[in-house]
């Protein structure tokens, strides 16, 4: 049987969030793309993640179309909440910076993206198998994967791995070619959903004697909480009642009053790391998101990342295609970078200081309360602060790395 072989010009391996804003910021350029995934569509649509989106991604989600469902539910926040042993200080995003961020679910961004894919009629192959990239130093590199009980091949002038930390994009890469770097923390976030209202209008990030606690909420009626727990925690040990008793002693007295408890509707335990490959380009290979970098969910920025590397990504091809240029493409990897280890800095900042590590010593303890109180008295502190969390500002990409 004849393998069926296909042409596009950019074909992109993965069909989550930077995937799909990729090829829709492609589409609205006029180029060309094939989506490639190996997951059902509603796996995709059904993953529950965060969504602290920055001012400069709901920018870039417009453009890609996908305004709408943002504007109409998205919640603006103007500030959010640390809480350091039931004392609270707001972080004035609004009045420090100027701009807010908006509380949008990373499952209802993709779902918004995948309603816009199927409405434009873009190829997407999902639950593909055996997914491998070839000749990406070649002019036509190619990906091959097995789907619906047939080998496929897809020929494109370029390549973009969206496809995660675990995808085969990154793995493409030779190992000489690629320089990567990796903390893992010894503790992860044990998670509950719950359809009650959110304890208040804002996300509050909280350290305690107890550890980490953090308040967040996906909208008005469901509310996202966690928890600094052992990576290998039991779930089973952890039933919603001691859950929610635990969350209360963590917020303090005045956040706990406000919590609304309920059954819960998905409770998990996330392991924390960081981790870049500082090739991101590889030949026709492009990586984007996840396939490139993971930050800590302590600073809010996985999901902002990945857009960045979409918007950065589709405007150099965008003017590759339309006036032969490279230097956007040729600085990607350089342009992206910059702005990943700025974001994982300060997630790491964030982590260190809200959470417990059990190998502190009593100097890293009394360095933590120290910085801890410097933010909560020093304005210039809080404003750095502020300044990261609502997100750097996009460099050019096409005037060079």
């Amino acid at each position: 049987m004849t393998q069926p072989c296909l042409r596009t010009q950019v074909a992109i391996i993965g069909g989550g969030p930077s995937g799909l804003l990729l090829a829709r910021l492609l589409h609205f350029d006029g180029i060309d793309s094939v989506i490639i995934e190996r997951q059902s569509a509603a796996h995709v649509e059904g993953r529950i993640r965060a969504g602290v989106l920055e001012q400069g991604s709901v920018e870039v989600l417009t453009r890609a179309g996908v305004g709408k469902g943002l504007a109409q539910h998205g919640l603006t926040h103007g500030g959010f909440e640390l809480a350091s042993d039931g004392c609270l200080l707001r972080i004035d995003l609004e009045r420090l910076t100027g701009k807010t961020v908006t509380v949008y679910g990373q499952t209802e961004v993709t779902k918004d993206l995948m309603a816009a894919h199927r409405a434009s009629g873009t190829q997407m192959f999902h639950e593909a198998s055996g997914v491998a990239l070839h000749a990406l130093g070649a002019d036509r590199p190619s990906v091959s994967f097995d789907h619906g009980g047939q080998a496929w091949r897809i020929e494109a002038d370029f390549i973009a791995g969206c496809d995660g930390f675990h995808g085969a994009s990154r793995q493409a890469i030779p190992a000489n070619c690629r320089s990567e770097f990796e903390k893992v923390y010894p503790f992860g976030w044990l998670g509950i959903l719950a359809d009650v209202p959110p304890c208040h209008d804002e996300l509050i990030y909280a350290t305690s004697q107890r550890g980490f606690a953090l308040a967040s909420m996906r909208s008005e009626t469901r509310s996202r909480y966690y928890i600094q727990c052992r990576v290998d925690e039991d779930l089973d040990a952890w039933p919603d009642d001691r859950l929610w008793e635990e969350l209360g002693r963590r917020l303090g007295p005045q956040v706990a009053s406000g919590i609304t408890t309920g059954p819960a509707l998905e409770k998990s335990i996330a392991p924390l790391r960081s981790y870049v490959c500082e090739t991101m380009r590889y030949g026709r290979l492009f990586l984007v998101g996840d396939a490139a970098h993971i930050v800590p969910p302590t600073g809010a920025k996985g999901l902002n990342l990945a857009i960045g590397d979409a918007h950065y990504l589709s405007t150099a091809l965008g003017a590759f295609y339309a006036r032969d240029e490279t230097r956007g493409l040729e600085a990607y990897a350089d342009v992206a970078l910059r702005r990943v280890w700025k974001a994982e800095r300060f997630s790491w900042m964030l982590t260190g200081l809200l959470h417990d590590f059990d190998d502190a010593t009593d100097f890293d303890q009394r360095i933590r309360a120290a910085e801890l109180d410097y933010i909560f008295t020093s304005e210039a502190a809080q404003r750095s602060i502020a300044e990261n969390y609502i997100g750097l500002p996009f460099e050019d990409v096409l005037a060079g790395g």
